[in-house]
């Protein structure tokens, strides 16, 4: 059996989940407090790799061992020794088999705008602010042709070495509450970059700067086709499908 955690965390400081030489990581920050806690060396390991900046509302990661201390009692413990910008939500036990990322069958993510002209202090780094007025329908119109089994290599940043660039999107919707607009991305695999460049595409189209509609800039498989890459910052997983 091995132990699995449920966590959530503020992506602006750490250089993405995974462990990187100088920069500091998610996964490097909690695999050290459970060693700690433990007081044993262990492999710590993720459902994704998540970009600098990007935050993270449901992120699944296990150890290959059982903990040793109950479930209940292991996020308290966990979150004492961890920063404030993260924090184990839930431990649970699973079966040898499982691997938080290829037992995943999907993933879901979420793009947050500001759309708005005044900024707002609170949350600068958990928001895009999009000045221009954005009209969700469109949003909607538009990224409905990112569904389906597609080549998405268009899609992906230029220096990615993936191969096999075609995955499923099974969802891409917007909704508006005040001043914020989430985009939610569903779809069985991710390339890097993916969600950003759609939603830089998206808004690049409603803006006048790219004048290709989607399945043209899929059928053409360069980067250069697409539109910009949006910010991570506005970029949050908000769950994992198993």
């Amino acid at each position: 059996m091995k132990t699995a955690f449920i966590i959530a965390y503020k992506g602006t400081r750490y250089a993405g989940w995974q462990v990187q030489d100088k920069f500091p990581s998610v996964q490097k920050t909690l695999q050290n407090a459970i060693e700690d806690l433990l007081g044993r060396t262990v492999n710590l390991s993720g459902c994704s790799r998540t970009d600098s900046g990007v935050h993270a509302l449901e992120y699944y990661c296990h150890i290959d061992t059982l903990a040793g201390i109950e479930n209940g009692k292991l996020p308290l413990a966990l979150n004492l020794r961890l920063p404030d910008d993260i924090s184990v939500l839930k431990a649970l036990t699973v079966d040898d088999d499982f691997h938080s990322r290829y037992s995943s069958k999907g993933k879901q993510y979420v793009y947050v705008i500001r759309n708005s002209y005044i900024k707002d202090p609170f949350e600068p780094d958990m928001a895009y602010l999009y000045k221009k007025p954005l009209d969700v329908n469109e949003i909607n119109r538009i990224g409905a042709e990112f569904i389906g089994t597609h080549d998405f290599r268009s899609f992906m940043a230029a220096h990615s070495k993936i191969t096999d660039t075609v995955r499923t999107v099974t969802e891409f919707r917007a909704e508006r509450e005040g001043d914020t607009v989430k985009i939610f991305v569903s779809a069985n695999g991710f390339l890097y970059n993916m969600v950003r460049i759609m939603v830089g595409t998206v808004l690049d189209t409603l803006s006048g700067r790219i004048t290709a509609g989607i399945p043209q800039i899929l059928e053409q498989k360069e980067r250069k086709a697409a539109g910009r890459t949006a910010p991570a910052h506005g970029l949050f997983l908000n769950r994992v499908f198993y």
